[in-house]
Parts: structure tokens; C-alpha cells; sequence
């Protein structure tokens, strides 16, 4: 059989992966991207895009097609029973429908492939945060995706991730998904990945595409109507009356008991300030910190960051849940976990926090810790219903005991009084 792609494709390499496990020898000829428009290939392909497959058969386009027919090839790759073929092409469909199109989105802007577009970026990070949630808790007790041995799911949901893990999924991005973390990384290191993909390198920082050029605004005659329009209070008694109105909203600003016919004015009045926006200038800056904490090792450089910036602008509290947690069933406290954390949209500006989970198994325990802006815990976090559920109590950083603890939570390691540690999550 004979493959055709470009080198680099990873539509193609994931059906080079497949057929080193199938034991079926496929041939990768030389191509380029203005073949795709020759007759012959088209022949092969109508959509004139690689990859094509060369069979005895006859051709067969679309990545996963090819990665099928190889898999069917093999005992193993296509799962031991019916019940598992369809647990693979579920996930196959999972990895085209719910990766594929958001990773596109985030990813090509970066390549230059494509303009960059905030709206569809910042959309795109929500759903691949989202995909990799279910993968995670899908692999929380799995190595691999179906089965004991890697499947043909696992060949294309790699491949899907793979530009996602080497350019935009640093370290403070994919530190919640451990589980997808460690299966990703098993299968990258499997001699048959290694031969076709070589070493991968994850990303470091995330890298961002640069803004799409302004749309240059064509001159138009649309200023034009606007003489016909200067032209109308020319009609009668109006000119005098309509000096007045444009006084109201200056009055309206000097003194509040003007009466209430002014809908201007009211548009013009300013929003309340949030109280924390106007307290005095700290040396810490929450963004900053948020930043030096998700790109930086935590234990030498953020938590050292941290208590050379931390001053009495900001303030440091312990919470823990304070009820007896009933679930044996460990997705569903963190569910809760991640719940809360999405219901604390408000306080992104001024809190961050590290919530860990600790036992392997029922009693679960849910504690962590904060760093709010102020003095006391702010009102967008105990306006939230989550609150109620925690006891709170503030740091005392002379104390030793305390403060070992706040790093141990930070760092997601330490001893945490013997007891646990299961995972953990941030607020950021």
C-alpha cells in the first residue's frame, strides 16, 4: 500500500502509526501541496486533499477512512469485541467533532494559516478545556482509552492533541487534567508513536497569534445625506426650543434636583466603582501572579514571588468543607470542586485559588487556600451559594505550621498532615 501526504501531516502520520501496530507495511512517496491539483490525484481524491491511501482495492481519502481500513487490518487495534470497534469509533468521533474543530480554531491563527479571531479563540479554549475534562475523568481509571492496549482511538485522539500540547497547552493549562497528561505521555513514548512522530516537546508558555490586520475602511458617499439632515431645522419654530435641551444634561450634572424628564443625562451618570477597585496601590498584581504562578516552577520561583510582593493590600484565608462528604465516587467531588470554581466568574479581577482534594477513597476531604485583594474575603465570593459550605479562617503567616501548609497547597505536594493528596484544582 501507498500513502500519500506530506511529511508533516498529522492526518497521515496517525495511519503510519496504525499500520506499525497492524504489522502492514505502507510506503510514504514523495508529495507536495501543488500535486493535490493534477488530474491523477484528483481522480484519486475530489476534494483534491491529502492524505490518499493506495489499496488493492482501489484509493480511499479522509484520514480516518484510511486509519480504519489499516486498523481492520489487525487483531488488536480495532478492540476484542464488537461492543469495544464501537467504543473506538466513538471516541474517533469524539476526537474529529469535539478537538479537531476547536484545536483548528486556536491553533491555525498561530501557524499563520488562517487570521486570528479573539471571539472564535477564546470560544475554542472553553471547548478544548471542556474535551480534556472528559478525557480526564474518562482516564482517571483507565491507561489507555479502550481496553488494556493501545487502540486506534488512542492513535487519533494523540494525534488530534498533538499541536494543542506542543503550542498552547503550558504548564498552568493542562496542570488539572493529570489523567490525560499521563496517557498522552505514555502513548507519545510507545515505540511505534517515537518511530513516526519522534520526540514531542510540551509547551512551555502558550503561544498567542498576532492580531489580524484592521479592515481598511473604503471611502463612501455615506457622509453625504448628512447636508439634507443639517438642512431640516431650517422648519419653523424649532431652532430656539432645541437650545435648551442641550443645556439639560450640563445642569443635570451640577445639581440633582433637576426633574425627571433627562434620559440623557441619567445615560451619562457614571457606574459605581467596585470598593476594591479603589483601594490604595499594591506592590502585588494579580495577573502577574497568576502568570509567574502557571509558567514558573512553584516552590522556587512563584511562592518565593509571591511573599516578595504580598503586602497589606492583599490577604491570604484557608477554607474547608465543612460537611462530611457521602460519595464514594471520586468524579463526583470534583465536579463539586469545578462547579464552584465556575461560579466564581465575578472574582477572577481580585481572588485566585489552589482547592486540593485529599484520600483515595471515601471520606474524601476538600480544603485550599486564597489569596484575595483587600482586607477580608470579598463579597463576589460569599455572595456566592458555595460559600456557606466552607469554613473560612485567615492565614497567619507567623505562624510555621500555616504557612508550610499555604505552600504545600500552592505546590500540590507536601505532607498536609499526613494525610493524602488526591488532585487538585485552581481558581485563576
Amino acid at each position: 500500500m501507498n500513502l500519500i501526504c506530506t511529511a508533516d501531516d498529522l492526518r497521515g502520520q496517525k495511519a503510519l502509526i496504525a499500520a506499525k501496530y497492524a504489522g502492514v507495511e505502507v510506503a510514504v512517496g514523495e508529495f507536495s501541496e501543488a500535486d493535490c491539483r493534477t488530474p491523477a490525484f484528483l481522480a484519486k481524491n475530489p476534494t483534491g486533499k491529502p492524505p490518499v491511501l493506495e489499496t488493492p482495492e482501489g484509493p480511499i481519502f479522509e484520514a480516518n477512512a484510511i486509519c480504519r481500513y489499516i486498523a481492520r487490518c489487525s487483531d488488536t487495534l480495532y478492540g476484542s469485541s464488537g461492543y469495544e470497534g464501537s467504543l473506538i469509533d466513538q471516541w474517533i468521533e469524539f476526537a474529529s467533532s469535539e478537538i479537531d474543530l476547536p484545536a483548528m480554531a486556536w491553533v491555525l491563527p498561530i501557524m499563520g494559516i488562517i487570521p486570528n479571531n479573539m471571539t472564535a479563540t477564546s470560544k475554542a479554549k472553553g471547548d478544548i478545556r471542556v474535551a480534556l475534562k472528559i478525557l480526564n475523568s474518562h482516564l482517571m481509571t483507565r491507561t489507555f482509552m479502550v481496553g488494556e492496549r493501545v487502540t486506534l482511538a488512542d492513535i487519533v485522539l494523540v494525534c488530534s492533541l498533538i499541536n494543542l500540547y506542543k503550542l498552547v497547552l503550558d504548564r498552568g493549562f493542562r496542570r488539572e487534567f493529570i489523567h490525560t497528561n499521563r496517557w498522552f505521555m505514555t502513548c507519545i513514548n510507545q515505540p511505534h508513536f517515537l518511530e513516526v512522530l519522534g520526540e514531542i516537546t510540551l509547551c512551555e508558555k502558550m503561544q498567542v497569534a498576532p492580531d489580524a490586520p484592521a479592515p481598511v475602511e473604503k471611502p463612501t458617499a455615506a457622509a453625504k445625506p448628512e447636508k439634507p439632515a443639517a438642512e431640516k431645522p431650517a422648519a419653523a419654530e424649532k431652532p430656539a426650543a432645541a437650545e435648551k435641551p442641550a443645556k439639560k444634561p450640563k445642569k443635570k450634572a451640577d445639581d440633582d434636583d433637576d426633574d425627571d424628564g433627562d434620559e440623557l443625562g441619567l445615560e451619562e451618570e457614571p457606574k459605581a466603582k467596585n470598593p476594591l477597585d479603589l483601594l490604595p496601590a499594591s506592590k502585588l498584581d494579580m495577573d502577574t501572579w497568576k502568570r509567574v504562578y502557571s509558567n514558573e516552577d512553584t516552590r522556587t520561583v512563584a511562592i518565593p514571588w509571591l511573599w516578595e510582593h504580598l503586602d497589606e493590600g492583599y490577604c491570604l484565608y484557608f477554607c474547608k468543607y465543612k460537611f462530611e462528604i457521602e460519595t464514594d465516587q471520586l468524579f463526583i467531588v470534583c465536579n463539586q470542586v469545578g462547579g464552584w470554581i465556575q461560579r466564581l466568574d465575578k472574582l477572577r479581577k481580585y481572588g485566585f485559588g489552589s482547592l486540593c482534594i485529599f484520600n483515595d477513597a471515601k471520606p474524601f476531604e476538600i480544603e485550599g487556600c486564597w489569596l484575595f485583594r483587600g482586607s477580608e474575603v470579598p463579597a463576589e465570593m460569599t455572595e456566592c451559594e458555595d460559600y456557606a459550605l466552607y469554613d473560612w479562617k485567615k492565614v497567619d503567616l507567623a505562624d510555621a505550621a500555616q504557612k508550610e501548609l499555604l505552600c504545600d497547597m500552592l505546590a500540590w505536594d507536601g505532607n498536609f498532615g499526613g494525610r493524602k493528596f488526591n488532585q487538585a484544582k485552581n481558581f485563576k
